[in-house]
């Protein structure tokens, strides 16, 4: 008997507005991936949008949005850099927290008996 144990890619779509590299893109597919394909994960899907502004402020020039879905949770998060790999760098941790967050209230709230004001037993 032979068993597929690999798990599909995730199905979040990356864009990008403004003058974006290439390199940039890769290196932001590759941290996306690994962050939202995580074993333990509910499927993850949605779209990460990069944007690399023509006329920066204050030393800003990039910016990202990520907005997914977690199974029946939504995960956003949003950063800033000077650079694409510091900006990739810095949506990566916040995907990671927030996805971690996600995951946690899931699991705090996937029950087996109905919470005390919908008719269940109180917990104790």
């Amino acid at each position: 008997m032979t068993s597929d144990r690999t798990q599909q890619p995730p199905t979040v779509r990356l864009r990008s507005e403004g003058t974006v590299d290439e390199d940039t893109l890769a290196y932001a597919r590759t941290k996306i991936d690994a962050v939202v394909g995580r074993p333990g994960l509910p499927t993850v899907t949605g779209e990460v949008r990069i944007v690399r502004a023509d006329a920066h402020h204050a030393g800003i020039a990039w910016s990202a949005t990520a907005e997914l879905r977690m199974g029946r949770q939504q995960v956003v998060a949003l950063a800033e850099g000077a650079t694409g790999p510091e900006l990739v760098d810095r949506l990566q941790d916040r995907i990671r927290r927030q996805t971690d967050k996600a995951a946690h209230a899931w699991d705090d709230g996937h029950r087996s008996v109905a919470p005390p004001w919908r008719g269940g037993r109180p917990a104790g």
